[in-house]
């Protein structure tokens, strides 16, 4: 299971923050040649998009982007609003609306992302 992406939106729909998770490694460089033999298989995987917005910050949305076999992206997503308010929110030095530039915001968000994966969901008490 994985969560490919977060991304924060502000009130007027300008990114605040895009963090990618999930980055697939090339295992080996390709080459091809002329002319390219191409096959298109019809895939059911899909990605999963959910939004989350929380009543005390009216207008920011979080925005998770998982494979749909990942569970408890809604307690995700409130984890990731408690990061917010707790990392970004208490920051004096960050305007609200404004991107989000705070080390701690991030350390505790790809910490929240590899408990979340490993996990498959938090629990009531995380």
């Amino acid at each position: 299971m994985a969560i490919f992406s977060v991304y924060v939106v502000n009130k007027a729909g300008g990114l605040i923050y895009q963090y990618d998770n999930y980055v697939p490694r090339a295992e080996a460089e390709k080459t091809f040649s002329y002319p390219l033999d191409l096959v298109l298989k019809i895939h059911d995987e899909k990605v999963v998009v959910s939004f989350g917005q929380r009543d005390g910050i009216r207008g920011i949305k979080f925005i998770v982007l998982a494979d749909p076999r990942q569970s408890g992206i809604d307690a995700l997503l409130r984890k990731i609003y408690e990061i917010y308010s707790d990392f970004a929110l208490k920051n004096p030095f960050y305007s609200l609306e404004m991107p989000i530039r705070c080390e701690l915001f991030d350390q505790n968000l790809k910490s929240a992302l590899e408990i979340a994966e490993k996990a498959g969901n938090f629990g009531a008490g995380s």
